[in-house]
């Protein structure tokens, strides 16, 4: 998804619906996620940007670790808007979502601004990447919470990686959000039926997560400038 979003988006992008996907077969999750998203697409798109510096600060030090002997893999890349944004500093940028409209509407903008590194490709973060051990460096931004299970996603990440490469994410921390929020509002969305499962962990669990994959943290930075900022950003690299 777009590394920075209006609060409704954000909210739409962290409810629980009941059953939650991880309790589902594989493939009945990954249709259901992607109905959610492809009812949604259009409304997506349109929302603007809700902190533009902070969304920038996150480009700057996205594209300081990229390089164009790189090959690079965006997962959940929502419309295309940062892959769109990165991959001229890439070797080779393949962006996944598992929403069919989203990559529609991502085609039609590389289309509109093409960009020869890029492609796009319809792709769930839950399952396997093809092409395991391709890549130096998946780039994961306001997804983690949206994975049916944390620890397998990132796992499969891992997988994608090279030896050195690394894993570049940001993630909304709904667990750092006001109580009101998850305890609030967000139920009350998720009984209208406008909301895809959540995972709701904080900071700290999730490097627990990432270092629980071998990962070594790079770096754990915060790049709001308005208000409290709980999108942590953390590069970790895999072992060499």
């Amino acid at each position: 998804m777009p590394l920075a979003q209006t609060l409704p988006s954000l909210l739409m992008s962290s409810l629980a619906m009941t059953p939650r996907s991880d309790a589902l077969p594989p493939s009945i999750a990954a249709a259901r996620k992607a109905a959610f998203w492809d009812r949604t697409a259009r409304k997506y798109a349109a929302d603007p940007i809700a902190d533009m510096a902070g969304y920038e600060a996150t480009l700057r030090r996205v594209q300081a670790f990229l390089s164009a002997d790189q090959d690079v893999l965006e997962l959940g890349c929502g419309t295309g808007t940062t892959a769109l944004r990165l991959a001229p500093s890439t070797r080779r940028l393949l962006a996944t979502d598992v929403s069919g409209a989203m990559i529609a509407i991502a085609q039609e903008k590389l289309t509109a601004q093409p960009v020869p590194q890029l492609s796009f490709a319809v792709a769930d973060a839950d399952a396997p990447v093809i092409g395991q051990g391709a890549y130096d460096a998946v780039l994961a931004f306001n997804l983690l919470h949206l994975v049916s299970d944390l620890d397998h996603a990132l796992a499969l990440a891992v997988q994608a990686l090279r030896p050195g490469g690394l894993l570049i994410s940001k993630t909304p921390c709904i667990a750092e959000m006001n109580p009101l929020i998850p305890w609030l509002a967000l139920p009350v969305m998720r009984a209208i039926g406008k909301a895809p499962d959540v995972l709701c962990f904080n900071a700290d669990r999730l490097q627990s997560a990432v270092l629980r994959q071998g990962l070594e943290i790079v770096s754990v930075e915060r790049h709001g400038t308005r208000g409290k900022d709980f999108r942590v950003f953390i590069v970790a690299r895999k072992p060499a």
